[in-house]
């Protein structure tokens, strides 16, 4: 699935409470018509999620979780041409969406949230992102940060690298997330983008979620989440000339532009 052209992820959170389109795509069907709408716009995946993990969120039952995800993913089996990603830190979750089609697991917790999600990964084969995250969602920022960001940060990823050796994962299956935002500090998250070729050491993709986040909005004066498209696209670009095969966002087509021009770039180098 991934090679030299960076992917572009598109967002689908089918909750109430996601940071910044909660509640926008709740009703299945809305849902389904923002993933092909996401499709024409060049989406490479589509990123279904159905648990809030903005800071202070308050999780969810694995029940309430599968009744929002699977009518979404159940919808778009057949019509979607481009892959399914599930978002979700729960083995049951992950398992059921994978059995409905989707080809690939977002796990936030890096296989912690959850002990039997590692042997979900490994008997379905699919590729997994593990994600950095400082505490966990509801307290993520509240905690104190870590004095040295990528000492912390690339001992997790490690960390997360051998849970998943330990589980049976093909080291091919694996991709690995820095978190920006999970438990960073604004001038945190900026050091992880202008440093992330440090992290492609490590041996395995990178994904790169940084869209409409709060750092961005403090970055640019404390604007609100729907002003923050140009700010993502300073940090989509980043992220591609950093290494990165995967960029996660919510404006597909217009970051899909900043992808094309910052691959062109990268292959000047």
């Amino acid at each position: 699935m991934l090679g030299e052209r960076t992917m572009v992820m598109g967002v689908l959170n089918v909750t109430p409470d996601s940071f910044s389109d909660g509640g926008r795509y709740l009703d299945g069907r809305a849902a389904v018509r923002r993933a092909l709408e996401m499709e024409a716009e060049g989406a490479d995946i589509i990123d279904v999620g159905g648990e809030s993990t903005r800071p202070g969120s308050e999780g969810v039952t694995a029940e309430t979780e599968l009744g929002r995800v699977l009518p979404v993913i159940d919808g778009l089996r057949g019509r979607l041409k481009i892959p399914m990603s599930i978002d979700t830190q729960k083995a049951r979750v992950a398992e059921e969406a994978i059995a409905a089609g989707a080809e690939m697991v977002n796990d936030v917790s890096a296989l912690r949230g959850d002990p039997e999600m590692g042997e979900v990964v490994r008997k379905a084969g699919v590729p997994v992102v593990l994600m950095h995250m400082r505490g966990r969602p509801k307290t993520m920022q509240k905690r104190p940060f870590a004095r040295d960001v990528m000492r912390d940060v690339t001992r997790g990823l490690r960390e997360a690298m051998e849970r998943a050796r330990r589980a049976g994962i093909r080291g091919s299956q694996v991709i690995l997330d820095p978190g920006i935002g999970f438990g960073k500090s604004t001038e945190q998250n900026c050091e992880l983008l202008a440093r992330l070729e440090e992290l492609g050491r490590l041996g395995c993709p990178l994904l790169v979620g940084t869209s409409r986040k709060t750092f961005i909005g403090k970055l640019l004066g404390g604007v609100g989440e729907d002003e923050r498209a140009w700010g993502t696209a300073a940090t989509v670009a980043a992220a591609v000339l950093g290494g990165a095969q995967i960029v996660r966002v919510h404006d597909v087509k217009e970051m899909k532009q900043v992808v094309r021009v910052a691959e062109a770039i990268r292959r000047r180098r």
